[in-house]
This record gives structure tokens, sequence and C-alpha cells, in this order.
């Protein structure tokens, strides 16, 4: 079999020395990939600076936007970048905030292909051990478990050193191509948070995802904690995005719906009640619920004016 095309997706946004980082994570690599789609979010810092003399062992493809679109629209154009401009087999999916250790992308692909040899079914994506600076298991990059996996498929899993996950967050996730184009693109309007949920539980719903502790990613967040933690006005896409996957997205089976929706009311009662800005909260709650009612916008639609999507196939709303 042919080596397969690898090409990672970083989004940034303000943040040129954390980027800096995730180049470096990326570069010194055991594997590293054939190339590095890197989505400036209209920064207005030094990163466009930086890119643009960027010298490095890496083959970069720089797509500087004329509005930010959040981690959610820069997505969607770097998936569809590394799929039509770049031919991927895998597309690894990271924030600027990530610093992927030096094994992180080789052994997910060992063990995506491992998989797939052994089972003659190959995972719609890879996930990466997410940690904090301090070497903990990352709080906002927990996985979701698949409930309900058969026995088989669990001993499969951990015979390659891996665990049977419903969902990820794009922090180091390496998808097969094939699945984003049979499944569709994330959803660029939903700005910041939950997209990754959305996408990853879509693309996962009738097939199969595994994390390996084996693969390992740095998350360099101010604080170590979950999206409970101060979440301030940003608590209004938390809001907002949960609900749009429990009630415009087909990413979850009606029961998961019913009990995720269970868990995120009781996580938001408790985050509000611990936080010194409840009003604040409370505003972004009730502007989330009211804004739920409306559906997410075509990726089209959000991106006009700023990049003009192609043929890869949308999200279904």
């Amino acid at each position: 079999m042919s080596k397969p095309v690898v090409v990672a997706v970083v989004v940034t946004y303000n943040r040129r020395e954390l980027l800096e980082t995730t180049l470096e994570g990326i570069a010194a690599g055991t594997q590293v990939p054939d190339a590095v789609v890197i989505v400036d979010n209209a920064s207005t810092d030094a990163t466009a600076e930086f890119l643009r003399n960027y010298v490095g062992p890496l083959v970069t493809d720089v797509v500087t936007l004329n509005a930010n679109v959040g981690g959610a629209g820069g997505f969607v154009v770097g998936m569809e970048r590394a799929l039509l401009d770049h031919a991927a087999d895998y597309v690894w999916i990271m924030d600027d905030d990530t610093e992927p250790q030096p094994a992180a992308l080789g052994e997910a692909l060992d063990v995506s292909e491992a998989y797939t040899r052994e089972t003659g079914e190959a995972p719609a994506f890879i996930a990466s051990r997410v940690v904090w600076t301090d070497g903990r298991d990352h709080p906002m990059n927990r996985m979701r478990p698949r409930i309900g996996a058969s026995a088989e498929a669990r001993s499969t899993a951990a015979r390659l050193g891996a665990t049977q996950i419903r969902s990820a967050s794009f922090v180091s996730v390496l998808v097969r191509a094939e699945e984003i184009r049979k499944h569709g693109l994330p959803i660029a309007d939903y700005f910041i948070w939950n997209d990754d949920l959305e996408f990853t539980a879509r693309i996962s719903r009738h097939g199969t995802a595994l994390s390996t502790n084996a693969s390992v990613a740095n998350h360099h967040t101010k604080v170590f904690g979950d999206a409970g933690a101060d979440p301030g006005p940003r608590f209004y896409y938390e809001v907002r995005n949960k609900l749009w996957v429990y009630t415009r997205s087909n990413a979850l089976a009606p029961w998961e719906k019913v009990l995720f929706t269970g868990a995120s009311v009781r996580n938001w009662t408790k985050t509000i009640a611990a936080s010194p800005n409840r009003k604040v909260l409370v505003s972004g709650l009730l502007k989330g619920l009211r804004d739920s009612f409306r559906p997410p916008r075509s990726n089209t639609r959000v991106l006009a004016g700023i990049y003009a999507l192609r043929e890869v196939r949308e999200a279904a709303k």
C-alpha cells in the first residue's frame, strides 16, 4: 500500500507565540505531515508577519481570512483546503494552543492502520490523549466513552492500546478524509465550542472512533479546567451550541440526546452557582436558549465574502 497523505490543519487567532510552539511540536514529530494548512482568523497581533517570514522544515499553506469566523469556521476552511488542494487521506486537526508530542501523529496512524488490518473497518478518527502543561489529563478534553460498545469491540481496541470513544475535541485528532467527504464538514456557525463535539459525534455515530494514550498532545490553556471554569460571555456559545447539537444535528441518537441534555443542564447549573459572574452567565444562558431556536446557517452563508467554499459536501443541518 502507498504511504497515506497526511495534512495537518491548524487554526490560529492572535496567539503568535502559541502558534510557534504548535508548529515546532509538529516539526519535531517522529512522523511529520506532508503539509500543514494554517488558517489565520484575521489576527491583529504579529501572527501574519510570523507566518509571512516562517522558515522551517514544514510545508505550509497559509490561508489568511479577512474576518474572524471562530475556530469552527477556520476548521471548515482548513479541512476543505486539505482535501481539495492537498489530496489528504488523513486530516490532523488542532488549535493553536496544541503542542503535539513527538509520537503523536505516528502513534495515531499506527493505531488507525492496525485496527483496519485487524477488523477490516477503518476508524473514523483517532484522538490523542490530551494533557495540560503539567502532564495531568486535561478536563476540557475528556473523551466520551462509547456506551454500548460490544465486548469484542472493546477487546479489539484494547489489544491495540486504544479505547472506544464517542467524540473528541479538536486538539490532535486524526480524521480519515473519506469520513469528511461522506458526512460533511464541521458547522461554521458554531463559531467556538462544541463544533468538535457535533462533528466527531456525527462521523462516529455509525462507525468506530478510538483514542490512544500512546499519542499525546499538550493543551496550553490558561487554566486547568473544563468549559465550566468561569467561561464568562463565552457561556452563550456553550449553551446555544450544545442545544443545537441536541435539537438540530443527527450526531447523536435520540437516547444520547436525552442523556447528554440532562448532563448539560446539571453542569450549567453548577457552573452558574460557582461563578462570581452569575449575571453574565445567566445572561448568556438566556440568550443561548433564545438563539438555539434558530437553526445554524449554512457554511456557505457564514463564509460569504470571507472564503468561497467548493465541492466538499457540507454538513447536514
